[in-house]
């Protein structure tokens, strides 16, 4: 009976939110401890407070925010959430407080983990089991109160928000976590093929347009005081990051990795193995691409796919680009983790791998990501576990299992 009990609760769907709720539990009291016995770290909490703070007395040009460890180069939503913070947590002072409200934050992050990896389903219940095992995805939290965060959140409740076929609150959730953080932008190819095979041609510019606006909304006072210090500084696409303290591409030499040439071989390399699943894979459900842009330009009003997108194609795919871009990023800091953390066990049960393979696989992402600092080695076999899984990726089931 016990047995035949547990098989159920690991196996069965239908008991897919029992284990599910205990997982959600388990890392609220997890996080709990944590908070409780392990010291908080100040990286960037008073950098976003000092920030906030030079915003109150009345400035309004973006360049001239900054903070003890820089200066503002984050779109005004991270602005505007951290004035909230700022309020709450007296003027930031109250550091036990705010980690509590990313204690919240971060049980959210999972409860939508969960929400999207049952509407997509072809993942055993017990899968979500691996979700609280990583040491750096609740330091970036509760330890550290990266801004990361919250872009997390509203990305996450986006994709479930498209897989209900909630579109119009999904773009909006979509431009909120943009204005967060500027790296929400590698979801991009996946939302235009989304919407262009759900929406239509039309409905794709429509959606595009309520991005565009609703980013002009959130930075209006700033983009009236100076546009081009608010978008040079909150959307600066030639930003280098040091190179001390890159998680990926240790392995090269700090001249080749601050090059040019290899900023452009990596943008190239980007754009190709997006292509490429663009190409032969997303669109291949639909009679390819070339069948799905011809029924998109000549009946722009209608929906370009032949049949429904699922909640596990949108999943699948939106995963998949931002794993691309994150194998293709030239510098990758340890907060970033956060950004494609919860989606690897999805992932990994898009390839056809073995089981123990898809474990080694995040173990190993794991292992490379709490190097610190990183090394050769652990540069290595985290470029070696994300290519890995792409790879798997691709010959697997890159539109989702349904």
């Amino acid at each position: 009976m016990t047995t035949t009990l547990l098989r159920q609760v690991f196996f069965d769907a239908r008991f897919f939110w029992w284990l599910a709720s205990l997982t959600i539990v388990g890392e609220l009291v997890l996080s709990q401890l944590i908070i409780r016995y392990v010291s908080y770290t100040e990286i960037d909490w008073e950098t976003y407070m000092a920030q906030v703070q030079v915003y109150l007395k009345g400035e309004l040009d973006y360049s001239r925010i900054a903070g003890p460890t820089g200066p503002l180069v984050y779109p005004a939503g991270h602005l505007r959430i951290h004035h909230m913070l700022y309020k709450l947590t007296d003027a930031g002072t109250n550091v036990y407080l705010a980690q509590q409200l990313y204690c919240a934050l971060y049980i959210a992050t999972v409860a939508l983990s969960c929400v999207i990896y049952r509407r997509a389903g072809g993942v055993p219940n017990w899968v979500i089991l691996l979700l609280p095992l990583s040491k750096r995805l609740h330091s970036i939290f509760v330890l550290r109160l990266f801004n990361d965060c919250w872009s997390v959140l509203f990305l996450q409740a986006a994709v479930v928000a498209y897989q209900t076929n909630y579109d119009d609150v999904a773009t909006l959730l979509f431009s909120t976590a943009l204005s967060v953080k500027m790296s929400v932008l590698l979801y991009l190819p996946a939302l235009l093929v989304l919407l262009f095979k759900r929406q239509g041609l039309y409905g794709m510019f429509r959606h595009l347009i309520t991005i565009g606006a609703s980013q002009a909304l959130f930075a209006l006072p700033f983009l009236e005081e100076d546009h081009w210090a608010y978008l040079n500084s909150a959307f600066e696409f030639t930003r280098v990051f040091l190179y001390k303290w890159t998680v990926n591409w240790r392995m090269l030499d700090e001249e080749v990795f601050l090059s040019k040439p290899w900023a452009n071989a990596l943008l190239l390399g980007h754009l190709s193995v997006l292509m490429a699943f663009g190409l032969f894979k997303w669109c291949l459900q639909d009679g390819g691409v070339l069948a799905v842009l011809k029924r998109g330009i000549m009946k722009p009003d209608s929906p370009a796919a032949y049949s429904t997108v699922s909640a596990d194609f949108i999943a699948t795919s939106f995963f998949t680009a931002n794993l691309i871009g994150i194998i293709f990023a030239r510098s990758l800091h340890y907060q970033f983790y956060s950004w494609y953390a919860q989606q690897l066990p999805f992932l990994l049960w898009r390839t056809k791998y073995p089981n123990p393979l898809k474990v080694l696989i995040l173990g190993a992402i794991e292992y490379a990501w709490n190097v610190f600092p990183s090394t050769t080695i652990s540069s290595s076999v985290l470029l070696g576990a994300n290519i890995l899984l792409l790879v798997g990726i691709w010959s697997g089931w890159p539109n989702g299992k349904r």
